[in-house]
C-alpha cells in the first residue's frame, strides 16, 4: 500500500511540473516582442513600422512628427537623442530598430559628421538602460566603391561623409553590443524605390516629372548595375530580422541581383503607364560609381526562408 501510495505521489507530482514547465514555455512564446523604431515616420520607416505591426509586435515609434502613422504605434514623444532616460521613455524595449538619420539623400552634409557623437550617446543610452537586441541603418555607401557583391567581409572606403559616418557608426555600435552583452545586427541597404511620392530617388524624380506632364527626363547610358529593392519588401526584410536573434552581425537586406539601371527604370515606367521617355546620354555617368554592385542575400534569405 505505502508503495502504491509513493508511486503515485511521484506521478503527480512529475505531471504537475511538467505541467508548470509546459505553461511558462507558452507564456514566454505568446508575450509580444516590444519593438523601439526611430525615425518611425520617415520614408523607409514607416513602412518598417507596418510590417512590425504585421507581425504582431508592439511597437513604439519615435520621431518628431506622426501625421499618418497607423494608429496602432504608441508613440514616443521623447527626445531620443540627450536623454539619460530615453531607454525607459521609449517603453523598456525588447529590440530597438535604429533608423533616424538626417539629409540621408544628402550625402555630403556636414550633419552626418555632427551627429554622430548623438547617435553614438542614444545607443549607449539605450544598452546600459538594458536592450537586449540593437539594430541600426547601414547602406551600400558606407562600402565606396566596389565592383562585385558586397558581404560581411567586403572592406569599406567609403567616399563620402554620408559613408563614412555609416562606416564609423557599424564600428561604434558593435563595440557598444558586445560591451552589454546585446545582439548586434546591421542592416545594409541598397538600391531602394517605391513609394515613389515621398522618396527621393531617381525613381520619384521621374515619378513627379511625368505628374508634371513632362516628355522626356535626362538620363545616363543606364549601363550600370544595382541592386534594386522596393521599400515594402526592403520593410519585410528588416521587420524579419528583428524577430531573430540567430543570424546576426551586418545582414545585406537586398534582392542579391544586379540590374542595369536603365532596364529598371524602363521597367518600372512600363509598369507605371508613364509617357515619359528617358534622353539617354543627356548625363556622362560618374566615374565614382561602379559597373556594377549588389548585395550578397545568403543571410537574409536564410531569414526570409524561417
Amino acid at each position: 500500500m505505502l508503495q502504491n501510495e509513493i508511486y503515485k505521489y511521484i506521478i503527480v507530482m512529475f505531471y504537475r511540473d511538467l505541467y508548470s514547465i509546459t505553461n511558462t514555455d507558452s507564456k514566454l512564446k505568446d508575450k509580444t516582442m516590444k519593438v523601439l523604431v526611430t525615425g518611425a515616420n520617415g520614408y523607409i520607416g514607416k513602412h518598417v513600422v507596418e510590417a512590425l505591426l504585421n507581425k504582431g509586435c508592439d511597437v513604439y515609434a519615435a520621431d518628431v512628427r506622426f501625421e499618418g502613422m497607423d494608429e496602432r504605434v504608441n508613440k514616443v514623444t521623447a527626445p531620443i537623442f540627450d536623454n539619460p532616460n530615453i531607454f525607459e521613455e521609449s517603453g523598456c524595449p525588447d529590440v530597438c530598430i535604429h533608423m533616424a538619420w538626417r539629409d540621408g539623400f544628402v550625402h555630403n552634409s556636414e550633419a552626418h559628421i555632427v551627429d554622430l557623437t548623438k547617435h553614438y550617446a542614444f545607443i549607449k543610452k539605450m544598452l546600459e538602460g538594458g536592450l537586449k537586441q540593437i539594430i541600426t541603418m547601414g547602406s551600400m555607401h558606407e562600402v565606396g566603391y566596389w565592383e562585385g557583391a558586397i558581404d560581411e567581409n567586403t572592406p569599406t572606403h567609403p567616399s563620402s561623409y554620408y559613408g563614412i559616418a555609416n562606416n564609423a557608426l557599424r564600428d561604434i555600435s558593435k563595440l557598444l553590443a558586445d560591451a552589454n552583452g546585446a545582439c548586434w545586427q546591421w542592416v545594409r541597404a541598397y538600391y531602394i524605390y517605391g513609394d515613389d511620392l515621398r522618396g527621393s530617388s531617381i525613381f520619384s524624380k521621374i515619378a513627379k516629372a511625368d505628374a508634371e506632364g513632362k516628355k522626356t527626363f535626362p538620363f545616363t547610358t543606364g549601363k550600370n548595375k544595382y541592386d534594386f529593392i522596393t521599400v515594402d519588401r526592403l520593410a519585410d526584410q528588416i521587420a524579419a530580422v528583428a524577430c531573430q536573434k540567430e543570424i546576426d552581425g551586418i545582414i545585406n537586406c537586398c534582392s542579391g541581383k544586379p540590374v542595369a539601371l536603365g532596364e529598371e527604370i524602363e521597367g518600372f515606367i512600363k509598369k507605371k503607364g508613364y509617357s515619359i521617355k528617358l534622353e539617354y546620354g543627356a548625363f556622362p555617368d560618374r566615374p565614382y560609381d561602379s559597373p556594377a554592385v549588389w548585395g550578397d542575400a545568403t543571410k537574409i534569405n536564410k531569414i526570409m526562408s524561417k
